[in-house]
């Protein structure tokens, strides 16, 4: 299930209002003591964490089914993507929903049902954490989320039942502006930098890749290397681009990798504003990377 983007906050009675999280979403299959974490788009992750599979394998329930997020939280308890790809901190993963447990689906059941089995599985503060809930007021849970630095909110439906698509039973709100875009090329290093300068960044926009302008911060010299290395199997001759930039050192690149960055807005000519690079994201299809629209 998937928040729809809108463009301000607000509250309604019967609704929460849960922190955003900045990680990797998963879902967690228990049976009996088998566990699996799956990524978004199908991609196992049970090896990579597995201090949280150990702590689910001890859930009460002999099947069970959670959605959640992968995350690390800084030293201000603020979850950063950045922190999680680069492999720093310890994982933990936030759990907001369930879909199955002790072999009942619970998919059509309200959240607020849901919730409530939550709640009485998971307790403390180890590698399992509930969703933190910020207040009952949506303006007031925004004003939270600003002021601790959360990259959002979101806003959920207690009656709702989960559904797989994106639905408008869960909004989300954003507090700081962070999207995927697919890497369509880069420019040449200048100075002293190596590898390559900045990167060319686009999203689909009615079926067709559209430039949305470049990044060259957020890099270390491992992380150039690495991308490079990355890059070369991919370069192609002219542009994926239905727009592409005037660059004279462009190289470009076949539409394969999908790259997490905050920036401060998206301008009317749909460019970014003083874009950063986080990190590359494996789990979503570069195809499925649309241009970033709020609805009202």
């Amino acid at each position: 299930m998937l928040a729809t983007l809108v463009k301000a906050p607000f509250d309604r009675p019967g609704w929460d209002y849960e922190e955003k999280y900045d990680g990797d979403r998963m879902l967690a299959y228990k049976e009996g003591q088998h566990v699996r974490l799956l990524s978004r788009n199908a991609k196992d992750r049970t090896v990579k964490f597995p201090e949280i599979v150990e702590a689910i394998e001890e859930l009460r329930p002999a099947t069970l089914l959670l959605d959640g997020e992968v995350v690390v939280f800084d030293s201000k308890n603020v979850s950063r993507f950045q922190l999680l790809q680069q492999g720093k901190g310890n994982p933990i993963y936030a759990v907001f929903d369930c879909l199955f447990a002790d072999g009942k689906d619970l998919r059509h059941e309200a959240l607020s049902q849901r919730r409530e089995i939550l709640e009485r599985l998971i307790h403390g503060k180890g590698v399992l954490i509930l969703s933190h809930r910020l207040a009952k007021n949506g303006l007031e849970a925004y004003k939270i989320a600003k002021g601790r630095g959360y990259e959002g909110l979101v806003a959920k439906d207690l009656s709702s039942p989960y559904e797989e698509k994106r639905s408008r039973f869960w909004l989300k709100v954003k507090v700081h502006q962070e999207d995927e875009f697919v890497i369509g090329g880069f420019t040449a290093p200048e100075g002293s930098r190596e590898y390559f300068g900045a990167l060319l960044l686009g999203a689909y926009e009615k079926g067709k890749l559209r430039y949305v302008g470049k990044v060259g911060t957020g890099f270390d010299g491992a992380t150039l290397e690495s991308l490079y290395k990355k890059f070369k199997p991919l370069v192609r001759s002219k542009p994926w681009f239905v727009d592409p930039p005037r660059e004279r050192s462009a190289t470009y690149l076949e539409p394969r990798l999908v790259a997490q960055i905050s920036y401060q807005e998206l301008t009317e000519d749909q460019k970014l504003r003083q874009p950063v690079y986080l990190g590359l994201r494996d789990d979503k299809s570069a195809k499925d990377v649309v241009l970033p629209e709020a609805e009202a």
